[in-house]
């Protein structure tokens, strides 16, 4: 992972996922990427790669709800032309995916490892 802090956008699996919604700003590209974390069982194995889309997709919703801390600033366009409009299942489904990436991932496993974990949980608490 290319991370160079621990807010939701800086990482480069969260940028990528963040171009990629801008290309197509749907309420259903963000669900997808919750969902993948959300859903998951409590055996499976979240990668990083997907834990770090569904941070960035939480923060899409907090952003799109007026209550986020940090969105890059080319992406804030995007986000006023998509016109979602967050309902309470997009914000809990939100918060389900935060609480499993920080419960039990291979993200939370790299910020443990990485002497970064407490930023990163503040981060996350934060969102």
């Amino acid at each position: 992972m290319g991370a160079w802090g621990a807010d939701s956008f800086e990482n480069d699996d969260a940028l990528d996922w963040l171009a990629d919604f801008c290309d197509d700003p749907e309420e259903n590209v963000i669900l997808a990427a919750l969902r993948q974390i959300a859903d998951a069982g409590d055996g499976d194995y979240l990668e990083a790669t997907d834990c770090s889309a569904g941070v960035a997709a939480a923060e899409v919703v907090a952003a799109l709800k007026g209550a986020t801390r940090y969105v890059p600033e080319d992406v804030k366009g995007c986000l006023a032309a998509s016109h979602i409009k967050p309902d309470e299942h997009l914000v809990e489904t939100a918060l389900r995916a935060l609480a499993r990436v920080r419960s039990n991932s291979e993200l939370k496993e790299s910020w443990d490892e990485s002497g970064g974990a407490a930023e990163w949980s503040e981060a996350l608490s934060d969102l």
